[in-house]
């Protein structure tokens, strides 16, 4: 599909080689958030694959903007106290994604998950999860679309409500290695993709699903980078 090209470079994407990307068909679009919008179920989106169709028409309609300012952003006063039960199903999220992307959890009902495996889908290291108080660190929960991103490319003109539920929605939420997670930090995906190539198509296509979802805007040069990023998956 064609797009409009940007000519900036883009050093750090042209080293960061898309390969083995894997997309089958489905439609993960959803309605953008007026006023507020249901978090997607957990169960189901860990499995979700991304029509490059649909994911293209998305990054065509997405808004270049300058990023907003500052603003005095406060991660638990804006996004509220990590973690929600927006789906109130009454697990926190983090008990709901653990659950969702880890196997082996025990115990096998309920909230808390004391041990589990996880295939990290950033690096490809297998992470053998234990709960506590230092241990539970091992595995984190991470935001594709980082929520200071969105702070500064439209959250801050959502209800507190609709920023809430973007902070616990699970198409935004991955568990993944602790270590992996500090790297990537608060970083758009023309300064940071998973070490592991396989997963990066998969990775920025959920990114970009995420910002349509919510209407968020880009600047140029991340919109650039998106562009070169999906055209360089399997279509």
């Amino acid at each position: 599909m064609p797009r409009t090209r940007f000519a900036a470079p883009l050093a750090l994407v042209a080293a960061l080689t898309l390969t083995a990307c894997t997309t089958t068909v489905s439609d993960p679009a959803a309605t953008a958030p007026a006023g507020g919008v249901a978090a997607a179920n957990a169960s189901t989106d860990a499995d979700m694959r991304f029509d490059p169709a649909t994911v293209g028409a998305q990054l065509d309609a997405i808004r270049v903007a300058p990023v907003d300012p500052y603003n005095g952003y406060d991660r638990v006063g804006d996004f509220g106290q990590a973690w929600a039960d927006v789906d109130h199903n009454g697990c926190d999220t983090r008990s709901d994604i653990l659950r969702r992307d880890l196997t082996q959890v025990t115990p096998s009902t309920g909230c808390t998950v004391d041990t589990g495996v996880l295939v990290d889908p950033y690096s490809g290291t297998t992470v053998h999860y234990t709960r506590g108080a230092v241990s539970s660190q091992a595995v984190q929960i991470d935001h594709v679309v980082p929520v200071y991103e969105a702070w500064r490319t439209g959250a801050q003109h959502w209800s507190q409500a609709t920023r809430i539920e973007f902070a616990n929605d699970p198409l935004n939420l991955l568990a993944v290695d602790g270590a992996a997670n500090q790297a990537k930090g608060d970083l758009d995906p023309s300064r940071w993709l998973p070490p592991r190539a396989s997963y990066r198509c998969e990775y920025v296509e959920r990114y970009v699903t995420v910002l349509a979802k919510y209407r968020l805007t880009v600047p140029n040069d991340e919109k650039a980078a998106l562009i070169r990023l999906v055209d360089g998956c399997p279509s």
